[in-house]
């Protein structure tokens, strides 16, 4: 005899034991994507406050949608197995649910449906244990009965705040792409030089009557900001900062600049360093049409002899 499946009766805003939940209508017990094969449904668990440390913003975002991050935890993200469940799941007659939770007493959000343009997008975060950076898959799912909410992750609060693709920031406000990209992964000392480096030079500008600000970017397409180091907006002068004279870090550097500068008016793009940095680093800067910066005294030394600061 075959078993009737439950007839689905939660509502958004009921809570209930995951554990009862898979007994009446399947799915896998564990981890955040459970297809049935009980019941026509894929369940989709969500940890906000958890997530968030690893770079996971499951949450409303200011389209109009719930955001919501794959699984796999090494490696980049692929369309499989319980990715593929929610891509697929109108095709295969399955209903989307979502829930806040992940163990014990979890609460229903309500029944969502894929996009129907722009389903998933691709965004980077680190593997599990503050890993290396790879590609995730986020999706977009658009709510059936589930109320819309207004964004409650620091990244949804600030994308909702962002009505241009570059907005000017105080040079004080300490934004990092790395906060949004991988905000569990502690600073390290060379990023604290930078910060240190940043300071130093901006107060040296202000004092020759410069403004100086840092500017936020957010490409077409893209759910994660870019930050300037310094922007010197009178000069054209684009600086990104680097805590040690390596050429890892130079070369890093001017892919930052080269990055920046799309969306920029920059006359000079600058990498400002602790100190002057050895004759072949200097001439790859130079070959890349990046001027070099750094401290001599109370001055600063620069390998561009037109630039008045």
């Amino acid at each position: 005899m075959t078993e009737t499946p439950t007839t689905w009766y939660l509502k958004p805003g009921d809570q209930i034991e995951r554990k009862q939940l898979h007994i009446e209508f399947g799915g896998r017990t564990q981890g955040g994507i459970g297809p049935s094969a009980k019941s026509p449904n894929v369940m989709v668990f969500t940890d906000p406050t958890a997530g968030e440390k690893h770079g996971y913003y499951d949450d409303w975002m200011p389209d109009g949608y719930f955001h919501y991050s794959g699984e796999g935890q090494y490696g980049d993200q692929r369309m499989i197995s319980g990715n593929a469940s929610i891509l697929n799941h109108k095709e295969e007659g399955r209903a989307l649910r979502v829930f806040k939770g992940a163990r014990g007493k979890v609460t229903y959000l309500g029944e969502f449906k894929i996009a129907p343009t722009d389903p998933w997008y691709e965004a980077d975060a680190p593997e599990t244990n503050d890993g290396l950076l790879r590609k995730v898959i986020v999706f977009r799912l658009h709510p059936v009965d589930a109320d819309q909410q207004p964004p409650a992750t620091r990244l949804g609060r600030l994308l909702a705040e962002t009505s241009h693709t570059v907005q000017s920031l105080p040079l004080e406000q300490q934004l990092t792409e790395k906060m949004f990209v991988n905000p569990n992964r502690e600073q390290y000392e060379a990023e604290r030089k930078e910060g240190k480096l940043v300071t130093a030079f901006g107060d040296y500008l202000r004092g020759q009557g410069h403004q100086v600000d840092r500017r936020q970017i957010l490409p077409a397409g893209e759910t994660r900001p870019l930050y300037t180091d310094l922007y010197v907006e009178a000069l054209g002068l684009l600086t990104e900062a680097k805590g040690s004279v390596t050429r890892e870090n130079i070369r890093m550097a001017i892919g930052q600049l080269a990055d920046y500068a799309r969306f920029l008016p920059a006359t000079t793009k600058a990498i400002l360093v602790p100190s002057k940095p050895r004759p072949d680093l200097l001439e790859l800067a130079t070959s890349q049409s990046c001027t070099v910066i750094w401290p001599e005294g109370k001055t600063y030394g620069t390998t561009d002899p037109n630039l008045t600061l």
